[in-house]
C-alpha cells in the first residue's frame, strides 16, 4: 500500500514537471480578461434581472 502510494506521488511530481505555465504578461492579460467579462455579464444580468422584475411588477397591479 505504501509503495503504491509513493509510486502515485513520483508519477504526480513527473507530471508537474510537464506542465507548461503561463508568463507573467499572459497571466495578467488573462486576468483582465476574466474581470471585465465578469463586470459585463453582471451588468447585463443586472440589467435584465431589473426590466424583468418591472414588467413583472406591472402585470400583478
Amino acid at each position: 500500500m505504501i509503495a503504491r502510494i509513493k509510486a502515485f506521488f513520483n508519477e504526480v511530481k513527473i507530471e508537474g514537471k510537464k506542465v507548461n505555465y503561463p508568463q507573467r504578461a499572459e497571466l495578467i492579460g488573462s486576468t483582465w480578461v476574466v474581470i471585465v467579462t465578469v463586470f459585463a455579464m453582471s451588468f447585463y444580468l443586472g440589467g435584465v434581472d431589473f426590466i424583468l422584475a418591472k414588467i413583472v411588477n406591472l402585470m400583478i397591479r
